[in-house]
């Protein structure tokens, strides 16, 4: 019984720590969170319903789209859309399978995997984008003013930047 009362006391004691933040940071952290939370679902399940491609596959696409000769180093690739490599490695996997990204060796290297966005998945992009777009501004860009939209630019700016 004292193991589990010095467990709990820890625990109580970690719990506190939410106790150091004002009202205004703890709903600033919460509100990310949640906001962030619904968005993101909301923007799945469009994509998901009107195109068959989840945000995770649409946003490997679009950072392949947006790379050099549109491919990018797995490693690189993982980074860009914040997976693990082996979360990544298996839906680049399932897009390959899909015919909308290829895997390559490097020239250079033959260790160095490389991801490569296809012709295909290059049109299924283009035919995703303008209802992410759309479920972008109607779920967020929408409701901020062109004040607030300049404000939270710099904001991320600040919270991201080294």
């Amino acid at each position: 019984m004292r193991n589990a009362t010095n467990r709990a006391e820890v625990a109580a004691a970690r719990f506190r720590a939410w106790g150091e933040l004002t009202p205004e940071q703890l709903a600033a952290w919460s509100g990310f969170l949640r906001g962030h939370a619904q968005i993101v679902r909301a923007l799945d399940s469009e994509l998901e319903q009107e195109h068959g491609l989840p945000l995770t596959s649409y946003d490997v696409l679009i950072q392949l789209s947006l790379a050099p000769d549109r491919r990018l180093r797995m490693f690189e690739l993982a980074d860009a859309v914040v997976l693990s490599r082996s979360g990544l490695t298996r839906l680049v996997e399932r897009l390959e399978r899909d015919g909308l990204v290829e895997r390559e060796r490097g020239v250079a290297d033959l260790r160095q995997m490389y991801a490569r966005l296809t012709d295909r998945g290059f049109e299924v992009l283009a035919d995703a984008t303008p209802t992410h777009v759309a479920g972008v501004k109607e779920r967020f860009l929408e409701r901020l003013s062109g004040e607030q939209t300049k404000q939270l630019a710099a904001m991320w700016r600040a919270v991201l930047e080294p």
